[in-house]
């Protein structure tokens, strides 16, 4: 007999309809993803996580926008394969199979983002999936010139979201996850641009602001924004109790630990809450998540792992991590934002929204990639932390002719509470209650291995 033994059964929970594909059919985006070349691959413009199987061998490819997970099971017949968007739906499917005992959220693992997965000939032993990266762009490609970079920047978000909107109903309502942050303040300048261009009314967007007990300073600063631009009429604040702030449904939601991340999909699943009690049919929320990531815009004073030298020298350190290939790679959750984008895409899935990223796509993180970071900054943390602002601020006034407020960088989490005391109280800091409170969701036992989480 031999050693190896070909896949017998794969199970592809994907939701097809959850894919937002910018510029190919479904089958198209498939039949590249088949093919296994990279090429073909990157040219699918758009959120998606696509499975295809071709005789013995199954290639898995998503963007940032879409998480993907797989769990290899054990048959007699020969090895079975799920795929699915979550943990929990794995668990359900195995169980479903009477293999239920065979799992364990260490043992599942998530497709990276921007990595064409190939498994083949699994068995025992199980070799490792083979990683091709199909999305590779090009470091310091553009000039030295802030007018220039964020022309080139914001036109690539702008081009992305027009691709959007000529895919979705044209009288369909769009809320903005808003803060009055330069990110999602970009994304809602450019969408009313665009809606108006096309000759459509700019009621259909709608920009949902979080306050926590009636407090917090985004409601605040998101009010100041608008009325800086003059749309004021587009803001809608979502008031909700400190008691609908539940940090256990997050964890649940987004089935990860982190504290930051934990705490940023808290408050994002107590604002899309929100708007399902307001709104029962509205489907189409748009965010600015993926902004920070792809102009380097965190403190690297809070991160003791990183220096300004390996946040500027290695390609997407933020979207993806230290790669698929390092000691510090997590098999079971990816890196960076591959990992992270989880905190802003489960919440709205989880009440039954539509969302959208425009940031965290890869044309417009391309665009990011080519930025001489290094160069403009001469290696100055304070130089970094000022570039975004400079950039996204001359990039929008180009594309839109709208010159927007810039307010300094805040925590999604921060912005949506007032006083360290009450976030304390709401959003914990303990890593280590958050990987309690996600064991208990699937380990009913204490004997049963932690590994990995």
């Amino acid at each position: 007999m031999d050693r190896y033994v070909p896949v017998e059964r794969l199970v592809n929970l994907i939701d097809p309809e959850a894919d937002l594909l910018l510029n190919m059919s479904p089958a198209e985006a498939e039949d590249a993803v088949g093919s296994g070349d990279p090429e073909r691959i990157r040219a699918i413009d758009g959120q998606f996580a696509i499975v295809a199987k071709r005789g013995n061998k199954i290639r898995m490819a998503r963007s940032i926008g879409r998480p993907m997970r797989y769990f290899l099971a054990k048959q007699a017949a020969g090895p079975l394969l799920v795929v699915a968007e979550r943990m929990d739906e794995l668990q359900r499917q195995l169980q479903q199979e009477g293999l239920g005992d065979q799992f364990h959220p260490s043992y599942t693992r998530m497709v990276p983002a921007h990595h064409l997965v190939e498994i083949a000939l699994v068995g025992c032993p199980d070799p490792n999936p083979i990683y091709r990266r199909f999305f590779t762009p090009q470091h310091d490609e553009l000039p030295n010139d802030i007018a220039q970079i964020g022309n080139r920047y914001i036109g690539a978000l702008a081009e992305e979201c027009g691709r959007w909107l000529d895919r979705i109903d044209p009288r369909a309502p769009i809320g903005v996850l808003f803060s009055g942050g330069i990110d999602s303040g970009a994304v809602l300048l450019v969408l009313h641009h665009l809606l108006l261009a096309r000759g459509q009314s700019a009621g259909r967007l709608k920009a949902f602001t979080l306050s926590v007990d009636g407090s917090g300073t985004d409601a605040r600063q998101a009010s100041e924004f608008l009325a800086a631009v003059d749309l004021a009429f587009l803001l809608e604040t979502i008031d909700v109790d400190a008691e609908s702030v539940d940090f256990r449904r997050a964890i649940h939601t987004i089935e990860d630990y982190k504290p930051l991340d934990v705490q940023s999909a808290t408050m994002a699943l107590a604002l899309c809450q929100g708007i399902r009690d307001r709104y029962p049919d509205w489907q189409w929320l748009v965010d600015g998540d993926g902004g920070d990531e792809n102009l380097k815009d965190y403190p690297i004073e809070e991160n003791p792992e990183l220096t300004i030298r390996s946040v500027l020298n290695n390609l997407m350190l933020y979207q993806e991590g230290w790669g698929v290939n390092a000691i510090k790679h997590s098999l079971v959750y990816s890196g960076g934002q591959s990992r992270g984008h989880v905190r802003s895409y489960a919440p709205a899935k989880s009440l039954g929204f539509h969302g959208f990223s425009p940031f965290a796509l890869p044309n417009v993180i391309a665009v990011a990639e080519g930025i001489p970071f290094i160069e403009l900054t001469q290696w100055s943390h304070e130089r970094l932390y000022a570039l975004k602002g400079q950039i996204v601020q001359r990039g929008v006034e180009a594309v839109t002719g709208i010159t927007m407020p810039v307010f300094p960088k805040r925590r999604f989490q921060h912005g949506a509470v007032a006083g360290l005391e009450l976030l304390q109280q709401l959003l914990p800091g303990d890593e280590g209650l958050y990987r309690r409170v996600l064991q208990e969701k699937f380990i009913k036992t204490p004997a049963i291995a932690t590994e990995g989480l």
